[in-house]
């Protein structure tokens, strides 16, 4: 039993791994794809290409966030108890089901283009709609294969398949854009050539799942019988409900950002063509940024779900909430030093990557959203505790509170402050969501937010910022913005970790989680070793 355990536990290592690499390739082929992007169509073309996106992500959500997670349960269950045909019989069902969602999402967008460009504010991105509609019908069906393999224990097809999908739509929409623009066409159009790119990489995502696993494996003879459809039905329902409406509350609010945000812009005197370039320049450089650091602590929120439900299971509250407080640690030793580092080097970051005139424009969006990046970190951790504790329920009740907040706020500080309320009702949303998840994780299992690893990390974290800052300005006259950048952020790091051993951020649990991710190699005492010894 201890071997298997054992065995389960390395696949599950294995697997967090594959999923960390491919997150951080597929956000690097994100960048690459908006960086010429935005020289290529603009901030506008780029405003109507996010407009179309909210709407294509909404419906995405709707109809995937659910459903694979209770497909990959149901398949992990059924194969346990030896029930081949079941798995195959659910798996059918599930990928039959998701695929009649694809077809009336693709059917809404290419029939109601019109009306759901009206509806978001943004008549421009109409064309846009269009073009990334299909990619509704072969990602719904991609994510019912992807439920499949999860279930199965095997995460590499789905690492793989992201990377197939963010590299079509890398190469067939940056062609696309450069096309359109070589003809002269004008920018709604530009866009919905862009847009087209993410259509193509979503069916070479989903041509590759379904090639992988129809490949080498015999067709299973399903007993339908078996279960009773309905019965299959509300089993996947009682799990993808509150998993998809938690999910799609945050989706909701990011359509409203798209309809409030370039709505009351023209409502105080943008013209629609500058209304949809400043929503641009806000969502195509400060979001994609901003979105960057919690990919490093998303792997940790999926290792939580399991380890915290075992030993809850084992009827073990404290060790549950212990291992719900480790990720916390890891969401604030990663999410602080990154969240002052963007906040600290906004502008030289943003001309590295984009235009200076865009870049300029958005470096203080960036700024002000750098701390709503460590609470997105907290709000993934947070969110995997409460629904490995059960309150499924609860996540759904923090983010509707959030994106209230983000839609009352946003537009009280949209027409007080302009585009710079937009993250600014960001960060009051994902703070107020932070601090709902801990009050409740608290009262059900005891888990309390870690105030010592995060004073520690943010005293190093504001050393770092202040070092990067200096190095950046020393170097700039001589080696210009490009390398001094890089060389501040390459200086900021150690800057960081020794800050933070001095401070005590490396205590007693901190050990505990290197050396299980670093066998054999010694790691460093806290800050009152240190201080001792150099006293001595």
């Amino acid at each position: 039993m201890r071997k298997s355990e054992s065995g389960r536990e390395v696949r599950g290592t294995r697997g967090v791994f594959v999923l960390t690499v491919s997150g951080l390739l597929v956000k690097a082929a994100g960048l690459l794809f908006k960086i010429p992007m935005n020289y290529a169509v603009g901030d506008a073309g780029m405003g109507y290409y996010n407009a179309a996106y909210s709407v294509f992500a909404l419906l995405y959500t709707l109809f995937t966030a659910g459903l694979p997670v209770a497909l990959s349960v149901m398949i992990a269950e059924r194969r346990t108890r030896g029930d081949e045909n079941g798995a195959e019989a659910t798996y059918r069902r599930t990928l039959g089901l998701m695929t009649l969602f694809g077809c009336a999402g693709c059917l809404l967008m290419l029939a109601g283009a019109e009306p759901l460009a009206g509806l978001i504010r943004s008549p421009g991105s109409e064309a846009a709609v269009r073009s990334v509609a299909p990619a509704l019908l072969f990602i719904c069906a991609a994510s019912a294969v992807r439920g499949w393999f999860q279930g199965c224990g095997d995460v590499t097809p789905t690492a793989v398949s992201q990377l197939a999908e963010a590299a079509g739509k890398l190469i067939c929409g940056l062609a696309g854009a450069v096309f359109a623009v070589s003809r002269g066409y004008a920018a709604p159009i530009a866009a919905a050539y862009a847009a087209a790119g993410l259509s193509a990489g979503s069916f070479v995502s989903m041509v590759y799942l379904l090639a992988v696993r129809g490949k080498g494996k015999k067709r299973r003879r399903c007993r339908e019988e078996a279960e009773p459809l309905i019965k299959t039905l509300r089993a996947l329902c009682r799990i993808a409900v509150p998993v998809t409406l938690s999910a799609s509350v945050m989706s909701l609010s990011s359509a409203m950002d798209t309809v409030s945000v370039q709505r009351i812009l023209r409502e105080l005197g943008a013209t629609a063509e500058e209304a949809a370039a400043r929503f641009g320049n806000y969502t195509s450089l400060a979001v994609p940024l901003f979105n960057l650091p919690p990919v490093l602590v998303y792997p940790a929120a999926y290792a939580l779900v399991p380890s915290a439900a075992s030993a809850l299971a084992a009827g073990d509250r404290r060790e549950a909430a212990e291992r719900i407080m480790g990720a916390m640690r890891i969401a604030v030793l990663i999410g602080v030093p990154c969240a002052c580092g963007l906040a600290a080097l906004a502008d030289p970051i943003l001309c590295l990557l984009f235009r200076d005139a865009s870049a300029h424009a958005a470096s203080p969006l960036l700024t002000i959203l750098a701390p709503a990046s460590f609470l997105l970190c907290l709000t993934a951790v947070t969110n995997a505790g409460l629904q490995a504790s059960g309150g499924q329920r609860l996540t759904v009740l923090s983010m509707a509170a959030g994106a209230a907040l983000k839609w009352g706020a946003g537009e009280l500080l949209l027409r007080r402050f302009g585009i710079v309320g937009a993250p600014l009702s960001t960060l009051l949303s994902y703070a107020a969501v932070a601090g709902l998840n801990l009050a409740f994780l608290h009262r059900r299992v005891g888990a309390a937010f870690p105030l010592g690893t995060a004073w520690s990390s943010l005293t190093a974290g504001a050393g770092c910022a202040l070092s990067a800052r200096w190095v950046y300005g020393a170097l700039l006259p001589s080696a210009g913005s490009g390398c001094a950048v890089s060389f501040a952020i390459l200086a900021a790091v150690p800057v960081y970790v020794l800050l933070l051993i001095l401070t005590g951020g490396v205590g007693a649990e901190e050990r505990a989680m290197l050396k299980r991710w670093l066998p054999g190699r010694a790691v460093p005492s806290g800050g009152r070793k240190i201080k001792k010894g150099i006293r001595s």
